[in-house]
């Protein structure tokens, strides 16, 4: 931190959060499910309400036939009269939804605000789910081609292990660590641990791509509210969460277009922004959730974010450095390989579980100690990347506990 303890955003608090269980809801409708997150954030904060709401979502218009989600959700939880919008910057919806609250409320244009991630996959076939994912990529030079989100990570994985020479399971510590704690979240769309055998027999999905590199899609929705710390009127039944950076940066959308398509150079940028705005460095960061729809993006985003050099991010997870009680510990109840990916809301579903952890209320997931955290959401193969890092604030002081 700075001398003053200050930061571009630190005056931004999380002041409460909600999520659903992450899975098939055949039974509940897009709306119901953002519902029961709303209902369970606002509870969570007292009851404060908001006076904006940003709906992160990706696939709703192709999906469910929902455009216009923003006002949805908001006349649905009975918000008539906020301002409501829906964010989309594909999978990075989430991450993107919850910086453009942050600059509402550093603005000074509202002082509650909510972001809502909600997605819905399972009421459709899987081939119907993977061509309205392929959105994500350059329609023009890449999807028109049948490139897929597999066959991206396939050619990003194999060219990684090409150049670093690691072995073919050098990811494996990745898939294993998300199902050890994602066995422990009740949410968790996967809630049991694996083997390292199960990995190594897993049917390959686009090689060397295995379905254990690949987390599964279900529906889901979180919720968090934000509130300036000069316009709290009430207190809070858990201490609040600072903003302490906010960081969005884009690059080429086409693998092909990427200057260097094992940098994740958006991504770099991201964190690079964040931790200056912060004034930290990679050693102050007490968790990571980063964004594993592939186990190979685990890989990138741990050298991406500087906690390793490049081409040794996969021995992080083969030392047990990323577990609970490691040096670097990421997707701390079960990212989603086990959680479960559920696209658009995934960055609000990270920065819930990195508030939840800088309150102590993370369960038998709790990181030790944990006061700084890190979130990171991708769009597409890293085209969008936006990066956040929240602190635990001491009681009555306005800063950052870092003692």
């Amino acid at each position: 931190m700075n001398g003053q303890g200050r930061t571009p955003f630190s005056d931004i608090l999380v002041a409460g959060v909600g999520m659903t269980p992450v899975g098939e809801h055949w039974e509940i409708s897009l709306r119901e499910l953002a519902l029961e997150a709303i209902v369970a954030a606002r509870r969570d904060a007292a009851g404060l309400r908001p006076q904006a709401v940003y709906v992160a979502n990706m696939l709703s218009p192709v999906l469910s036939g929902q455009a216009h989600l923003g006002a949805l959700v908001a006349d649905f939880a009975g918000l008539w009269g906020v301002e409501a919008c829906t964010v989309e910057a594909a999978e990075a919806s989430g991450g993107m939804a919850f910086r453009q609250a942050c600059l509402a409320l550093k603005a000074g244009a509202v002082d509650v605000a909510m972001v809502v991630g909600v997605e819905k996959v399972t009421d459709r076939v899987s081939a119907t789910v993977e061509a309205a994912m392929t959105a994500a990529t350059d329609a023009d030079y890449e999807a028109v081609h049948g490139v897929t989100r597999a066959a991206q990570a396939a050619l990003v994985m194999r060219r990684y292990l090409q150049e670093t020479g690691a072995p073919p399971d050098a990811f494996a510590g990745f898939t294993l660590n998300a199902h050890t704690n994602g066995a422990r979240n009740p949410l968790a769309m996967y809630r049991r641990p694996l083997q390292p055998e199960a990995y190594q027999r897993a049917p390959v999905v686009s090689d060397p791509v295995t379905v254990m590199d690949t987390a599964p899609r279900g529906d889901g929705a979180a919720a968090l509210v934000l509130v300036r710390s000069q316009a709290l009127p009430v207190e809070l039944p858990h201490p609040p969460v600072q903003v302490l950076a906010s960081a969005a940066t884009t690059t080429a959308v086409a693998l092909h277009d990427q200057e260097d398509p094992l940098a994740l150079m958006a991504a770099a940028e991201s964190v690079r922004q964040a931790y200056r705005q912060a004034g930290l460095t990679p050693d102050a960061i007490d968790l990571f959730e980063l964004h594993d729809a592939f186990s190979v993006y685990a890989a990138l985003a741990l050298e991406a974010a500087g906690f390793t050099a490049r081409g040794e991010g996969w021995r992080l997870a083969q030392e047990g450095s990323i577990g609970l009680e490691g040096s670097i510990p990421i997707c701390t109840f079960g990212g989603c390989k086990a959680r479960g990916d559920t696209v658009g809301a995934t960055g609000v579903y990270q920065l819930a579980e990195v508030a939840l952890q800088l309150q102590g209320r993370a369960g038998e997931n709790q990181v030790p100690g944990a006061r700084i955290g890190m979130a990171q959401c991708l769009g597409g193969v890293g085209g969008t990347a936006v990066t956040h890092i929240l602190g635990r604030q001491e009681a009555d002081s306005g800063q950052v506990d870092r003692s």
